[in-house]
């Protein structure tokens, strides 16, 4: 909706003294229902090709689903729909649809993500001129605070009132996250891009305006969950070091290496001997650069690790508990 708006306004100020807003407002619906439909019908067919076309090498399946996100946008465009907007649409159907080789290519889109944000915030870096920001210091502050302390809050409280059963602390903070980031600075390209008047001012502010967001909201944020009673401590997430396997998302268990320790071994050295809940499994046993397939008769040995498998974090730390291994 941001991109929308951004271009909407700038065609109107390039359409001079005399604007349509009538025929402004039809394209901008237009756009918006051609998105919709083009991203959600293109989504479906990008999810049935790659479960139908076959391709030998599998790294290949992301750079597949990557140029149906190119063709996405280029045929909503060829049609005078928000390209962005189909796309967006798309991946929410993708997302939530099942389709080969899914885990490999959220990993790549994950990275590929990534990647882009650092030419994006390097591209940007190189269009500021750090003497400009000086004269517009003041007003830029006075916006900054303003989105900050005033209109940020009065947004999220007057569009979160059908919502009663939200706490008030909730929507303070919901309030305070508010961060302003590139992609503000991205849309403040633009009027640069379509020689607006005044289009340098409009990205100097921008900018000023995204280095006080983050400098202010950014660091504060856990120091404003203290103070609404909201923080929490975040458990810590379980990751495998010795054993590079990943399971679909649709199967939800837990998986977790576990050492095995002198104590673990009193009552036996065979698999079969150690006490381990009903819902927890020993599929992989590591032993140095070697992999053993367990059986409840296979013999263990002090620093060996081995890769279980449960239903859900509590059969997890209950696994632990079983173990004694109060650390884990």
């Amino acid at each position: 909706m941001a991109y929308v708006l951004v271009v909407t306004l700038i065609d109107l100020i390039k359409m001079g003294s005399t604007p349509n807003y009538l025929l402004v407002a039809t394209q901008l619906v237009l756009q918006l229902i051609i998105g919709a439909i083009s991203g959600y019908v293109l989504g479906r067919l990008a999810v049935f090709v790659i479960n139908k076309v076959k391709i030998h090498n599998e790294s290949l399946y992301p750079i597949l689903l990557f140029t149906f996100c190119l063709f996405i946008y280029s045929v909503t465009y060829f049609l005078k729909g928000n390209g962005y907007l189909a796309v967006y649409i798309s991946g929410l159907v993708i997302g939530n649809s099942k389709f080969v080789h899914k885990r490999s290519s959220m990993n790549f889109f994950d990275g590929l993500a990534w990647m882009s944000q650092l030419f994006m915030f390097l591209t940007l870096g190189l269009l500021v001129n750090p003497s400009e920001l000086v004269p517009i210091l003041v007003p830029g502050l006075i916006i900054s605070f303003a989105m900050i302390f005033l209109t940020r809050p009065l947004t999220v409280f007057l569009t979160l009132l059908p919502f009663r059963k939200i706490p008030t602390r909730d929507k303070a903070y919901i309030s305070w996250v508010g961060l302003r980031g590139a992609v503000p600075i991205i849309f403040a390209i633009l009027p640069l891009a379509h020689d607006v008047p005044h289009a340098r001012l409009i990205f100097n502010i921008v900018f000023l305006c995204t280095l006080v967001s983050l400098l202010v909201q950014g660091t504060a944020l856990p120091l404003v969950a203290k103070w609404l009673g909201l923080a929490d401590k975040p458990r810590e997430e379980i990751k495998l070091k010795e054993f590079d396997i990943e399971l679909s998302e649709d199967i939800k268990t837990i998986m977790a290496e576990i050492d095995i320790t002198e104590n673990m071994l009193k009552d036996g050295t065979q698999l079969m001997n150690i006490s381990l809940p009903d819902n927890t499994l020993v599929v992989l046993i590591k032993r140095g650069k070697n992999y053993i397939v367990p059986t409840g008769k296979t013999a263990l040995e002090i620093n060996d690790k081995m890769l279980v498998i449960t239903d859900n974090q509590a059969t997890l730390e209950e696994t632990y508990k079983s173990l004694n291994l109060a650390g884990y």
